[in-house]
């Protein structure tokens, strides 16, 4: 189960670099007003405001891969759980505010990989 709750959150952080180059690249491009049903003209006014958003999207990977690379057992794990948590919440608010797809793309997976975690 521990490789299953790895393979999880690596997913989960690799759907976040994802969101990353989305908001901090790709927001003003077809693919990222595609991928957030944005206008161009919406997206050029927001850009500042979706790198920021990616910024911190970029963390959330950062944090998940840190504890993937963790060579302290019990201390990945809390870093699993913590990002993965976070990621989860965050996709509950994201939900909430602005689109329920959020819900699937980040707290489903995010959830597996909790149980996946907590069942290891």
């Amino acid at each position: 189960m521990a490789l299953v709750a790895n393979i999880l959150t690596g997913l989960v952080a690799l759907i976040h670099i994802y969101i990353v180059l989305l908001e901090m690249v790709w927001w003003t491009s077809p693919r990222g007003q595609k991928a957030f049903g944005l206008t161009p003209e919406f997206a050029t006014a927001t850009k500042t405001l979706a790198g920021n958003q990616g910024l911190y999207n970029g963390f959330l990977a950062a944090g998940l891969i840190w504890g993937l690379v963790q060579p302290e057992p019990e201390f990945a794990w809390q870093v699993k759980l913590f990002f993965l948590a976070c990621v989860a919440v965050a996709g509950i608010y994201g939900a909430a505010i602005a689109s329920r797809k959020i819900l699937f793309i980040q707290t489903v997976p995010a959830v597996l990989a909790i149980l996946a975690l907590v069942l290891a």
